[in-house]
């Protein structure tokens, strides 16, 4: 297996005024292609510094963090930027859709950053937004759209460029239940059926049900890393809709 993430040893320290926070406590773990993970824990626990920190939104105080098998503290923010844009996909709680552009256009922009040719970017997103279930509303804005809908095109969004990892910070957070299964079942099938590799930062059961390893964090530090049995592949019968 090829190790996509490698954090060693990180400590995390925050100054809030007179008071100094530790968020992470020499947090040490490895991510590996094809993964399907969950960090879990309670509030404050480290789950989500630590997804900041892997997704280059934040640097830590001491150890090292990886991508690809690279250091993100000796890369420079154009390096990290690229980084991000390109290697790395974001799907969080609050969608984070860009509230004037079009489903069509919130997928597409990491490509269009990239400088993807415009026939060939359409050909990808239209697939893209039909594997997702969102075949028909392309041309739908955020607000025309259900919260599931709009975490569908945060999805679509976040694989569109086929990055090493996606990380989703509690991603069904702000759903009903039935949404909620409906968003897990669509990310396990991308996982399954593209290989796409999540790792996820969640309190939700329901997310720790589906996930393959859970990976438990307290006060900073991993406190229990639990793989579960592999299970047969499901053949493939479509994404859900909803």
């Amino acid at each position: 297996m090829t190790a996509i993430v490698e954090l060693t040893d990180v400590t995390k320290r925050y100054v809030q005024g007179s008071v100094e926070v530790m968020a992470l406590r020499g947090l040490t773990f490895t991510v590996e292609a094809g993964e399907f993970t969950a960090i879990v824990g309670p509030s404050g626990s480290g789950k989500s510094t630590a997804l900041n920190l892997i997704g280059a939104l934040d640097r830590p105080t001491g150890g090292v963090v990886k991508v690809e098998g690279r250091n993100l503290a000796e890369m420079g923010a154009r390096a990290l930027s690229q980084l991000r844009r390109d290697r790395i996909g974001f799907v969080f709680q609050a969608y984070n859709l860009m509230p004037v552009l079009t489903a069509y256009e919130n997928a597409e922009m990491v490509l269009a950053l990239q400088g993807v040719d415009p026939a060939e970017r359409r050909e990808r997103v239209v697939k893209l937004l039909a594997d997702v279930g969102l075949a028909g509303l392309e041309q739908r804005r955020p607000e025309e759209l259900s919260g599931g809908q709009q975490q569908r095109v945060a999805i679509a969004r976040a694989i569109a460029s086929d990055p090493a990892i996606v990380l989703a910070d509690e991603p069904t957070a702000n759903v009903d239940s039935e949404t909620a299964e409906s968003l897990l079942a669509l990310m396990e099938a991308l996982n399954q059926r593209r290989g796409v590799t999540f790792l996820f930062s969640t309190h939700d059961a329901r997310v720790m049900e589906r996930a393959r390893r859970i990976i438990r964090i307290v006060d900073g530090r991993v406190e229990s890393d639990e793989k579960k049995p592999a299970h047969p592949q499901q053949p493939g019968t479509g994404v859900p809709a909803g």
